[in-house]
């Protein structure tokens, strides 16, 4: 028993370092191999593929070789546009969190039957919404109709935040008038007045 085990791990270190030297020599020569064809793709890159008719390669070692070859030509095409700079000159423009929840608001306010509810677009709308620089004045009345369906947690969790930041321009206000200070006051009396 110790005998076979032996004897077919032998085996199979003996194929294993034919198919590395294959692979090697495909990889340095691939047209001088036996048993390839050569077929030419766009940008003057050669893509060889084993026939198979090849009989020293089993089904196994073939599709093996064939994924090392494809790999190394989607690394060539990688460096080839990564030296033309393809990459950069194509990316799309990214949209700021702001643009995309206000974008979320809008699509709300109009498009009902279409508009699909994002938590994340929501969360940034209640975190910046007391900031008229972050939600522009003609954006605040939608927002206040939004937030007259908002239920649960988040409902509670805006009024608590609106009444502590209440307190905290109250304490503000004492010391002396703000203009910033009383436009968001504004704000806040008005989401308090809409959610108690």
């Amino acid at each position: 028993m110790a005998k076979q085990k032996r004897k077919v791990s032998e085996v199979t270190e003996k194929k294993k370092k034919k198919l590395k030297a294959s692979a090697e020599e495909t990889l340095l020569a691939p047209e001088a191999m036996p048993g390839h064809k050569e077929t030419h793709l766009q940008g003057g890159a050669v893509c060889t593929a084993v026939q198979d008719s090849d009989p020293e390669l089993s089904p196994e070692e073939k599709r093996i070789l064939e994924r090392k070859r494809k790999k190394e030509r989607k690394k060539e095409e990688r460096q080839r546009l990564r030296e033309a700079a393809v990459t950069t000159q194509n990316l799309p423009a990214r949209h700021s969190g702001a643009e995309l929840a206000l974008a979320y608001l809008c699509g709300w306010a109009q498009k009902r039957k279409d508009w699909r509810f994002q938590k994340t677009r929501q969360t940034w709308l209640l975190l910046n919404m007391y900031d008229s620089d972050k939600v522009p004045n003609e954006h605040f009345p939608s927002l206040l109709a939004y937030l007259e369906g908002l239920q649960g947690r988040a409902r509670e969790l805006t009024v608590q935040k609106a009444e502590a930041l209440m307190l905290e321009l109250d304490e503000a206000g004492a010391r002396g008038p703000d203009p910033l200070l009383l436009a968001k006051a504004q704000r806040i009396r008005q989401v308090l007045q809409l959610l108690s």
